[in-house]
Formats: C-alpha cells, structure tokens, sequence
C-alpha cells in the first residue's frame, strides 16, 4: 500500500490443535480508520497481540516504524508508535487518574531520591481529559468512576504516547450514547491529525460511521475487505458469517401473561428518594433503556437483593421477595446476569461444570460432597442446550470466548427452571453471531413463560429484541414505549428527561 504506515504479510500463527491466523495481510495507511470486524475467535485479539509484540508470529512480515520485522517486541511496538485501548480495562484502582495515565513513565522530581514528580502529571493530563469531554478531574480516584469513565481514562493513556496508530479494541462497549459520539469526533480529530485508528467493534453501526475501510476476519483468514463506499451492515455480517442473517426481532409465540416480576415504589442508594416502578409479565422481553448513570444496574443489583431497597418492594409471581437477599431472589426464581461477567458472573479459573452448578450445590449434594458425575452431567445438559463452544465442561471458563463465556453464566440459571431473568447488558463485547444465539435463546425463554428484563445501552439491540420499552432517567422511570413507537429518537428523548409529545 502506497504511503502505509502499518503492513501484515501473511501472518501466521498456529497453537496446538488450532491455526489462529492463517496468512492474513493488513495494511493501514497513514490518516486512515481501519475497521476490524469478525466473530469471535476469527483472530482479531490474536492479530493484535502479534502487534503488540504480545505475541510472536511463525511466519509473515511485519513492516511498522519505517523498518521490517519478523516479530515485534512490547517495547518494539512502542517505539512504532503502536498503542492500545484494550476492551478488558488495565486501570489501578487505588491511584488517581494522572497515575494511571503515566504508569511507568512517571516524571521525576529533581534530588538524589528520584521520587514521581505527581505535580507535574496534573497539568499535563488535563488537555487529553478536555479533549475527551470529561467531566472528572486529573486528581480523581479511579475507585471513585464509573465504568465508562475508566474507559475514557484508557483512552487519554493512549493518547498520551502520542502514537502514530491508536488500536481501539471495543472502545463504545460501555459508554453511552453521548460519550460514544464524542469518541468518534476525537477519531475524527485524530485522523485529521494524521493518526491511524485499527477500529476493532461488534457496533457495525459505529464501524460505518467512522472507518475508511473495513477489513473482516473470519476463521482465521481475511473474508474481505470493503472500502467506503461498499461499507454497510449486511455486507460486514455477510463476510463475518458467511450468510444472511434475519432480523433481530422474532414474534412471540403468544401474548404475555399475568405480570411475574413486580417492583413497586423501589428506591435504591444511587437516587434517594426517586422511585422506579416496573411490571414485567411472564412471557415478555422487557427492554431497560436509559443513559449511564440513570440508575438501572444499581435497580437490577437491588431487586436481586445485592444492594439495599430504602423503600418499595418486589414480588416474583405474586411472592414477596426479602429485601437485601440474593438467596431469597433465587429461591423465588428471580436471577440476575450481571453486567461484567468476568468480575460479577464467573469463576474464571473454575471449570463450566462447576461454574453451572455454583448457584444450586444443594441439588448436587450428597452426604454434605458435591456428586461430580451429577455436576458434570447437568453441565454436558445445559452445554449441548445453549451450544457452547468448549472442548469440554471441565474447560476453565476463563479460556472461553465473550460469547460463550456469557451462554454459560445464562447456563447456571437455566438449570433451574427460571420464572424471571434480570439481563444487564447482556451482550457486551460479544460478537454479532453469538448474540444472535442470544436473542434466539431468550425468545424462546419468553415463549417458555419466562419473564425477562433486559438492560442495554445498545439502541439496535433494545429496539430490535424487545416487546416493549420503558427508559430511566436519573432514578426514575421517564417513560414507556410499547412496540408500534420504537425509535431512536423516542428512546433517547425519554432517556435524557424529555417529555414525550
């Protein structure tokens, strides 16, 4: 490629029973958004490592930083100009933002003791935060953000190097609408700059709005690439997939029933004295719209009993359910799919078949010792059912892709006859065959009387999978759209306050 900043060659690069890349070649020029779409497990993360020096390649060329490489070292990549806005968050805590910002490459104060110059730092982080548009100062504990706060931090630490190609691995995966909007300005801005962007996202619609060009992976191998003109969201999953795919929406099978999950007057710790009330009926996909920080995960952590209710109540089929008491909500047949799967959902380094079993041992108990065989067995039940992809339940679940790590925190709860599933951000970071899986497995859910209430900031999926809508705004319900009103426009409006007409 004429003017390339970056060239991939035919890389290669297989593990034991697997060919991860299989001659893949990238080019990127310079100034230019690059998309990078597949499935999970096409390759994309093995790529990226290769760039990040991660990860040596067996065969291939890697041309960056005005020479060629076999392979390239983390400091290599570095020293090309190559930095990362990783998905999975490498941010510290217990330091403040300017810290994380230039961890490892603190200034120095003056004197024989060398110690971190943290004035310094202040000042210097400040410009990145106001080109980003945040609203949190340098001096900010990260313990003290949200989660699509810390993103932003992830962001200015890239952007601190000064790099000459920025990677965003899922970058919008949780910010809002507004937030996402202004990252795609500030790639814009970069790439009026004359900074590269490999865009890697499962949100087609944001890799129309801002790539150049499309490159998609699938199996390993390069499917097809699309220049701008040709770049749309049938054609990218035409080339992730290998076919059509059908719309998100599927008919339910009959209308919904009596109401199964009631939350009456609930008020939570993160807006005292507001009040949500919601009613989801057996049968129905209810969809929980809203901006960041209206309320909804602190709503669904409450009902399920991990956070307190100051006020309200909730029943489940007409039942009270204890307030303050996971176990109360999951003897009710109330559960919850948490937001981050890998801190709040799953046992990483644990088996699938122990991981299924986690929320119910009492069923596998025999003398006070966990019966291995029924474990196993259930969990073989529910791998078949929901198709995991996994060489067996005795996997760790921490070697598994987004998508099926997510089918099986949805496994543990299926295996006992559910009569509502609380769902938030269900499909984050997950690639766009699995959550189709997805959206399937909960229609036929609902078609099985089960009641779901599905938290999500992706307006298609809302729009696309649900029976109906409510949205919050700052702790309160602002509104309700039944299926003949769904838009974007009505969904954001309610969604930051407005009246509806």
């Amino acid at each position: 490629m004429k003017d390339a900043l970056l060239e991939l060659i035919d890389i290669r690069k297989a593990y034991p029973g697997v060919v991860a890349l299989d001659g893949v070649s990238l080019s990127v020029g310079r100034g230019e958004v690059v998309g990078l779409v597949g499935e999970n497990g096409a390759g994309k993360s093995t790529l990226m490592k290769v760039l990040g020096g991660v990860v040596a390649p067996d065969a291939g060329t890697i041309r960056a930083g005005g020479a060629e490489h076999r392979a390239l070292s983390v400091k290599g990549s570095l020293a090309a100009g190559i930095a990362f806005v990783h998905q999975e968050l490498n941010l510290f805590d217990n330091l403040d933002v300017a810290a994380n910002v230039f961890i490892g490459r603190e200034p120095l104060a003056g004197g024989w003791l060398k110690l971190v110059d943290t004035p310094a730092m202040h000042p210097r982080v400040r410009p990145l935060l106001d080109r980003l548009g945040c609203d949190f100062d340098a001096g900010t504990l990260v313990e003290e953000l949200s989660l699509a706060q810390r993103q932003l931090v992830e962001i200015a630490k890239a952007l601190s190097l000064n790099a000459r190609l920025v990677i965003m691995d899922e970058p919008t995966s949780s910010l809002t609408i507004a937030e996402t909007e202004r990252l795609l300005r500030v790639i814009d801005a970069l790439k009026a700059d004359g900074v590269s962007v490999i865009f890697i996202s499962h949100r087609l619609a944001e890799v129309e709005r801002c790539a150049d060009r499309v490159v998609v992976l699938r199996d390993g191998r390069v499917a097809g690439e699309l220049q701008r003109g040709d770049i749309g969201h049938a054609a990218m999953i035409r080339l992730m997939i290998g076919r059509e795919l059908k719309g998100n929406y599927i008919e339910p099978a009959r209308p919904p029933g009596d109401a199964a999950l009631e939350i009456d007057a609930v008020c939570t710790g993160s807006y005292p004295g507001r009040q949500v009330t919601l009613h989801v009926r057996q049968g129905e996909i209810l969809g929980l719209a809203g901006l960041v920080g209206s309320g909804r995960t602190e709503l669904a952590r409450a009902v399920f009993g991990i956070d307190p209710l100051l006020a309200g109540s909730v029943r489940v089929a007409g039942r009270p359910v204890a307030a303050g008491s996971p176990r109360a909500a999951i003897d009710c047949g109330l559960y919850l799919v948490p937001e981050d799967r890998k801190r709040s959902g799953l046992l990483l380094d644990v088996p699938i078949a122990e991981n299924v079993s986690l929320p119910n041992l009492r069923a596998f108990a025999r003398r006070g010792l966990v019966a291995v065989a029924a474990e196993r067995d259930n969990a073989e039940r529910q791998k078949r059912s929901l198709g995991i992809r996994a060489p067996s339940v005795a996997t760790a679940a921490g070697v598994l892709s987004g998508g099926n790590q997510q089918k099986v925190v949805l496994a543990k709860w299926l295996a006992m006859s559910p009569r509502v599933i609380v769902l938030d951000e269900p499909t984050r970071g997950i690639d766009v065959g699995s959550k189709n899986d997805i959206y399937v497995l909960l229609r036929s859910l609902a078609d099985a009387g089960v009641a779901i209430l599905m938290i999500s900031s992706d307006m298609e999926e809302v729009i696309g999978v649900c029976d109906r809508i409510a949205v919050m705004h700052e702790g309160r319900v602002s509104g309700h759209l039944e299926r003949p009103a769904f838009s974007e426009q009505s969904v954001l409006g309610l969604a930051v306050g407005a009246v509806p007409a």
